[in-house]
């Protein structure tokens, strides 16, 4: 089993890092593959909406590190993001490397477990948070959450190592995340007619 990390920190061994150290730690416990992609100090554009992933095996029209993640995710059970707080919201970065991912992912994420992370020196924690989920509440992905929000405090490199409710959160969302992975995997067998969706009507808002 596998779960794929998305560290959307600038920072090599920020308070982002420390963070998701704790959840690997679950992982690792429960043989729990945890596979970190650090994006945020890479050059990452937005999507173009030009759909070259529709027509090349979805395959993004920018062969970087979207691609490299998209494979990574398409063998994972999970999938964790987490991002500093920019002005009230993830960084540009992560932002533009999920629109693309999600987009031109030809994979179906449903039932693939999803937590987010959000990281700040004080505001903006919730509406990040809000915006990272947005991206597994309409992929069919269910979300592991925490005992509280799942934030996590610290300005300078290191200081999050104070912020002991927030650590201890991010081990406990791991933990959720191994439990639900575990049991939708020993499931999806026995109630796989409950994975069979209805057809879908595309339906816009000017019809």
């Amino acid at each position: 089993m596998k779960v794929l990390i998305i560290n959307g920190s600038p920072r090599q061994n920020g308070n982002t890092s420390i963070l998701l150290a704790e959840m690997k730690k679950i992982f690792n416990l429960y043989d729990v593959e945890a596979k970190e992609i650090r994006i945020g100090n890479k050059n990452v554009r937005g999507c173009l909406g030009c759909d070259f992933c529709a027509e090349h095996d979805g395959s993004c029209v920018f062969n970087d590190v979207v691609n490299e993640a998209s494979a990574e995710l398409k063998e994972a059970s999970g999938l964790v993001v987490a991002s500093p707080v920019y002005y009230g919201s993830p960084n540009g970065t992560i932002i533009s490397f999920l629109d693309r991912l999600f987009y031109s992912a030809n994979y179906g994420m449903k039932m693939k477990v999803g937590a987010s992370f959000a990281i700040a020196r004080r505001g903006g924690t919730s509406t990040t948070f809000d915006v990272l989920n947005k991206y597994f509440t309409i992929s069919g992905m269910p979300i592991a959450s925490g005992d509280y929000w799942n934030n996590g405090f610290g300005s300078k490199k290191g200081e999050i190592l104070e912020d002991k409710e927030g650590l201890r959160n991010a081990r406990v969302v791991a933990q959720r995340m191994v439990f639900l992975m575990k049991a939708i995997n020993d499931a999806k067998d026995k109630y796989k007619d409950l994975l069979i969706d209805e057809n879908r009507d595309w339906t816009n808002f000017i019809k």
